[in-house]
């Protein structure tokens, strides 16, 4: 899935260069050969002022008709050798009158853009007068083409990547939802069976201890197939003393954690926290996080949980001394089959973040952590 994805994205950024590409080339194509045009009319435009000092009348006629349908849209400004304003063309009228340094700006726009159209003085041989001329309206438009083209093609590569995101999710969720209710299904008879065999070793004597044991395992096993049966359906959420929860599977991992990790849980001074909590799937985050704790300590450190409320939210924080995260790696925690581990699938900070964000409709995220000092976890649901 993952490559096919990775295929698309190449594909589709190829496809955009491409056509940019193309795009850019045929618009300076374009661009030049009307600039070209463009600097032939001023030329015109120029020969035919000079014309019109003539006092030949059909000479005069037809260079009136130049300077009148040859230059519509172009704008430009004649000027002295000392850069005296001696005419304007195809400027916007409202700012030469309004604005005394408009035709200042736009003379010092033009003389950026091209070089000047030499213009003989009729007055005086001596001298020249220069035209400098910029860009019609059409020459603006080829120029921007590219970018406003580029511009679609980004929005179009971003809403493909964006719907095949959103269906690469889709089909994962389902997945997801499908692999955990079989499992809750096929666990769901050899617990059956289980359950028969401990009331037969209650009922023999001797077995007693043997039997309150393996009762205790049956039970998890049955919390256990009832979590995954919740997964893809839309939990009950209930009104629940969060700092009960909390402190149950502390006490429920710290029987199973090495001598020397020290637990402490600060509640500032609360006795009862309250949130709307599915507490199977809860409990199960809990246990994810305080094993996430325990695996990332050598067997000695001490592993801390907060829970304090702040704005109607719930803030539950796990924080542990152990090895850290890079800063590489925080982005991938909650990624499916990530794990720094030997041993594991890398589905339990990701089966949480799902559980808090998708179903009690909060947010698990990494707080803090640095290498060689520890991480903190933390939770946030709606009191």
């Amino acid at each position: 899935m993952l490559s096919q994805l990775i295929n698309w994205r190449t594909v589709l950024a190829l496809a955009a260069v491409s056509i940019v590409s193309l795009s850019i080339y045929f618009s300076n194509f374009l661009a030049q050969k009307i600039s070209l045009e463009e600097k032939q009319k001023i030329e015109q435009w120029v020969a035919a002022v000079n014309e019109t000092n003539n006092l030949n009348t059909t000479s005069t006629i037809l260079s009136s008709k130049v300077l009148t349908e040859n230059n519509k849209d172009i704008p430009m400004i004649a000027v002295t050798e000392r850069d005296s304003i001696l005419d304007h063309y195809n400027l916007d009228s409202t700012k030469v009158a309004n604005d005394k340094d408009y035709l200042r700006k736009k003379l010092a726009e033009f003389k950026g853009s091209n070089a000047p159209i030499v213009w003989k003085n009729p007055y005086d041989f001596k001298q020249n007068n220069l035209v400098y001329y910029g860009e019609s309206f059409l020459l603006k438009q080829i120029r921007y083409f590219p970018l406003v083209q580029l511009i679609v093609a980004s929005i179009f590569i971003i809403i493909v990547i964006s719907a095949i995101n959103t269906r690469n999710k889709s089909t994962q969720n389902q997945v997801w939802a499908g692999m955990a209710k079989e499992t809750a299904h096929q666990l769901g008879t050899p617990i059956s069976s289980l359950q028969g065999w401990v009331e037969m070793l209650k009922d023999t004597d001797g077995n007693e201890k043997i039997a309150a044991e393996m009762g205790k395992d049956v039970q998890r096993l049955i919390l256990v197939s009832d979590r995954f049966g919740k997964i893809g359906s839309t939990p009950q959420l209930e009104e629940t003393d969060v700092i009960l929860q909390v402190k149950n599977m502390m006490s429920y991992i710290r029987r199973r954690a090495p001598e020397k990790v020290n637990f402490t849980l600060d509640t500032f001074g609360e006795t009862e926290v309250l949130a709307l909590i599915n507490a199977p799937l809860f409990d199960w985050v809990i246990e994810n996080l305080l094993k996430n704790a325990l695996d990332a300590m050598a067997g000695i450190g001490t592993i801390g949980v907060s829970i304090k409320t702040d704005n109607n939210q719930v803030m539950i924080d796990v924080k542990d001394t152990g090895k850290g995260i890079s800063h590489k790696n925080i982005r991938n925690v909650f990624k499916p089959g990530f794990t720094t581990k030997k041993r594991g699938w890398g589905l339990g900070l990701s089966l949480s973040k799902r559980i808090i964000d998708q179903y009690h409709k909060g947010e698990l995220f990494v707080k803090s952590s640095e290498p060689g000092k520890g991480t903190t976890f933390r939770i946030l649901l709606k009191s």
